[in-house]
């Protein structure tokens, strides 16, 4: 295929999967906007953007959580709630807005790992937490999945303890329900909102009636009047969506870091720099099936500022790119997949995308030199593996290649991943996936995610389900097994699309490819965040 008609293919698909998002930010759709206006309530994404300043950008994480995960009941956007870090008086904030046009705002187990996430993220940021609430708590039919586990539900008020004493700041708005265990959630934080009409309590008026009889109105239960009034739990009282919002923005504004104190800290840095080629030149780069080899240093070329890059070590461990460099001015370290075929005066011939013992080697030596240098580390994976065969064994692959999870693992400096192909086996864990703590995770629209490639893995299924068919009564005809081969195939190739791995959470977002300079430097700008010096506790009090 000519290179002018992949690229066409790769933009199409990066455009069908932006279609996609925009029909996600919908939430419930119209019927369920209009719900909210009928209470007299702003949908999730009309709170957000009236809290965040007019021009500030929106970083949306999670969007795609929940995605085709439980159509049993139904479509549940976003999970439900709306994740993400944009500007609040010029401080940059981590807003968790519930959307209660998905089934009232009600927690399914990808809604809780959705906020968990966030909070970690805040934490990791010392990010201040804005939480809008609006929610109807526990999806009931799944409770099972969401109430009892370190993870669950109970985890997120856990996290709202541990930030508190972190000294990192939390405001809570209550704007609609906030029900059951998920009262704890306001109550837990440094400032509590509440609009009137919204309910705080710890069982609604029917289940108050149920466990010991007592009848009473919703309003005298645990409206904004009474506890603002009676039971002191709420700060400020707000008439409605509007005055909140404005009480949200002010309260914020009087954090050190905001625009209104004159310091610079939070703001984002001036664009003051370009990349060496027109970040739009990616699509002519990689193909969306994978298959086309590229030279990563063009890659870095669309993102790192003109001029910058210092190759480590660029004739040894071919394989791998490790390098010095800065965006729009941060220095950074870099590492990245080669997907060109290299020759090395030792080893030969190596494989574009293929982690050797000698690549393995230098971007461990790397990763521990920008810890020694307090430099932020990016992880550019596109990335088959590790090399196999004897001598890959003899080469000691497996020892090289566990001091550099060992290294990538204890690392402290802010790790940021960015998935630009394919991303399978070891090679995620030597490049910084998931469960090695990068601070921000993010994905192309034609990444892949899995422990090996369709092709491999789905003929290896594939050998072991025909081999149990064949040990039954009945032999598997030819046709038979063709049949289970292309399903094998197909299903494996839906689990490996990066909208399946959004859906669970194993990436924070998936990006436009052409976007990556842009979002790079706006994480860098989170990860770079002074964490707080000084904490403030008390002894026993007494009340």
């Amino acid at each position: 295929m000519a290179r002018s008609s992949t690229s066409e293919v790769l933009r199409a698909h990066c455009a069908a999967i932006a279609e996609e998002e925009a029909v996600l930010r919908e939430g419930g759709g119209k019927a369920g906007h209009e719900r909210q206006r009928k209470m007299e309530r702003l949908p999730v994404r009309e709170r957000v953007r009236a809290l965040l300043d007019k021009d500030s950008p929106f970083f949306e994480i999670g969007l795609w959580a929940a995605y085709k995960m439980y159509e049993e009941w139904g479509k549940i956007p976003a999970a439900g709630v709306v994740t993400g870090i944009g500007n609040v008086e010029g401080v940059p904030c981590m807003v968790v807005a519930n959307d209660a046009t998905v089934k009232a705002g009600a927690f399914f187990p990808a809604t809780t790992k959705k906020v968990i996430r966030a909070q970690r993220i805040a934490f990791e940021c010392a990010l201040p937490l804005v939480y809008l609430v609006d929610s109807a708590g526990v999806f009931l039919p799944l409770q099972d999945e969401i109430f009892p586990d370190e993870d669950d539900f109970g985890r997120i008020f856990r996290n709202n303890s541990v930030i508190s004493a972190a000294g990192v700041p939390q405001f809570a708005a209550i704007m609609g329900n906030c029900v059951a265990g998920g009262a704890y959630l306001p109550v837990l934080c440094d400032k509590i909102l509440m609009t009137e009409g919204s309910g705080l309590y710890l069982a609604g008026p029917s289940l108050v009636k149920a466990a010991i009889g007592q009848i009473v109105e919703a309003e005298e239960l645990g409206g904004a009047r009474m506890h603002s009034e009676i039971s002191g739990t709420v700060d400020f009282c707000e008439k409605d969506d509007p005055s909140c919002l404005k009480r949200l923005r002010s309260l914020v504004a009087l954090l050190p870091e905001a625009k209104s104190s004159g310091t610079l800290g939070a703001r984002a840095l001036p664009r003051t720099s370009k990349p060496a080629k027109n970040p739009d030149s990616v699509y002519d780069l990689i193909s969306f099936d994978g298959r086309r080899n590229y030279d990563a240093r063009d890659l870095l070329a669309t993102v790192v500022d003109e001029n910058s890059l210092d190759e480590y070590r660029a004739d040894y461990g071919k394989t791998l790119v490790t390098a010095y460099a800065r965006i729009n001015g941060r220095p950074v370290g870099i590492v990245a997949n080669q997907r060109v075929q290299v020759r090395t005066k030792k080893e030969g011939i190596q494989m574009g995308g293929v982690i050797y013992s000698d690549s393995a080697d230098k971007a461990a030596r790397f990763v521990m030199d920008c810890n020694q240098t307090n430099l932020p580390i990016i992880f550019l994976q596109d990335v088959s593996g590790f090399m196999v065969g004897r001598d890959a064994e003899e080469s000691g692959i497996i020892r090289s290649g566990a001091k550099l999870v060992n290294a990538v693992s204890n690392s402290v400096v802010p790790k940021i991943t960015v998935i630009v192909g394919g991303s399978f086996g070891a090679g995620n864990y030597a490049m910084c996936g998931k469960a090695y703590d990068p601070r921000f995770i993010v994905a192309w629209p034609n990444a892949r995610y899995a422990v090996m490639g369709a092709a491999q893995a789905s003929d290896t299924v594939f050998s072991i389900l025909a081999k149990a068919h064949e040990r039954g009564d009945k032999k598997a005809t030819p046709e038979e097994l063709e049949e289970l081969r292309a399903k094998v195939k197909q299903n494996y190739e839906e689990q490996t699309d990066m909208r399946y791995g959004a859906a669970r959470g194993w990436v924070d977002a998936i990006i436009q490819p052409h976007e990556t300079r842009d979002m790079l430097i706006r994480l860098l700008d989170y990860v770079s965040r002074p964490t707080p010096k000084a904490h403030f506790h008390t002894g026993v009090i007494q009340t």
